[in-house]
Parts: structure tokens; sequence; C-alpha cells
């Protein structure tokens, strides 16, 4: 399926206020010259969200976990503690070490992690993953699209995690094994500040997201009852 048409049935199942998604993906080059951004990296991913490509790098990142976790550093020493001790997310930092060694996480090939929302990129060529922010309602169409066709336990899942590693580690680790689990994600308290109060994080793996979008006009999204009062409230959205 081409972007465009895409974008066509996305609209018409989810209502025209409905966000567009944001495809990311690693590259060579850079799509847009992004300044350094310090903290937590989704304060900048809105401007991806309103229209303008984002490029994250080293050099851009200014979080350790943020680099971590897109696969453009090793964990720095200081992680484990300041997860555990500081943040107070997991127990010990011991458990932070089992955890990050558990996500199967491989260093980035290439230098860039670019965000494009989808209407602004050309083609699906490169994309690890596709991140939708959404609201509860939006979240019931996603999930239930997503299990319209697969009956498997884990096809969607929220696990423990940063923002940026449930959007980016797990998305990519699960793109590279061809999985099929979508990921619940924006949980993270750290992250929390950069999301709407009424939005989470709904990432699709690539590999998983070829075969949604070829069910999407069979499931319950296009011409059910149930979910056209849905719609409707979706387009009562401020």
């Amino acid at each position: 399926m081409e972007i465009h048409e895409f974008i066509s049935h996305f609209r018409e199942a989810f209502g025209s206020k409905a966000q567009l998604p944001l495809l990311f993906g690693y590259s060579d080059q850079p799509v847009a010259q992004t300044e350094r951004i310090g903290g937590c990296f989704f304060k900048g991913l809105q401007a991806a969200r309103e229209g303008t490509p984002v490029s994250l790098s080293v050099d851009v990142i200014g979080c350790g976990g943020g680099k971590l976790y897109t696969g453009f550093s090793d964990m720095p020493e200081r992680v484990p503690g300041f997860v555990s001790l500081k943040e107070r997310y997991k127990k010990t930092p011991e458990m932070v070490v089992d955890y990050v060694q558990g996500l199967g996480m491989r260093r980035a090939e290439k230098p860039y992690l670019n965000f494009v929302r989808i209407d602004k990129a050309e083609s699906f060529d490169g994309t690890e993953g596709v991140l939708f922010y959404a609201t509860p309602d939006m979240l019931s169409g996603l999930c239930g699209w997503a299990f319209y066709d697969n009956n498997e336990p884990d096809a969607v899942v929220s696990l423990f995690g940063s923002g940026c590693s449930t959007v980016v580690s797990m998305t990519v680790v699960e793109n590279e094994r061809r999985g099929h689990r979508c990921f619940l994600g924006l949980f993270d308290p750290s992250v929390r500040p950069f999301v709407g109060k009424n939005e989470l994080g709904f990432t699709v793996p690539f590999s998983r997201f070829v075969p949604m979008m070829d069910s999407m006009r069979d499931c319950f999204l296009f011409g059910t009852h149930a979910w056209e009062k849905m719609k409707r409230r979706l387009e009562e959205t401020d």
C-alpha cells in the first residue's frame, strides 16, 4: 500500500481530527538539521508531530538513556544507579542491568534516527516502526485493528521501560525478528510531560504494519455500528 492510500483509509476510519502517525527509521544522512535536545528527546518530537521532520543522532540526543535506547551508545555507567536509586523505577541497579540486557538491543548501524509524520514521507523505505499518539478512544480502534487478524496472546503488549525504550528499542528489535507485537507505551513519568495528558503511545513494527494495512478495510473500523459511534466522538474531540 502506498502512503497516500493509507492516509486516506486512516482518515476515513479515525476521522479528520485523528493525529497522523510518525514513521521512524535509521539512515546514513539526516532528513533534517535538528538542534541538540537537552533531556528527554520526546520534547523534540513535537516538531515532527507538527510536520517538521526530526533527525536524532548521538550528538543531538542529550540524554544518556536516550542514546542507549536508540542504539547510539552503550549503557552509561550511571544509568543503573540513576534509574534505581534516583528515579526509583526499579528496586535495584542490578535489576536495571538485567532489564537492559534482556531487551536484545544492538548498536545502530547508521548514525541517524529520523522521525517523520507520515504525510511528509515520500515512501515507507527504511521504516522500522510507526508511532501513534492516541487517546483512549483512538486506542480502542488501534488495539482492535491489531487483534483482528492475530490471535496471539501478546498481539498488543505493555512492558516496563522509558519512553525511548518502549517506542524505539522494543519496536526495532521486534521489526528485526519480523515479529507481530505492537507496543503500548509512554507510561514512564519522565516522558509524560512531553505527551498530552490524555495520550499514550501505540507503536507498530513495520513487519506488523504491512499485514495490518492489508486487513484494515476488512475489520470493524469500516461500516460497523459500534465504531461509527466511536468515530463520531473522535470527531467531537477538541
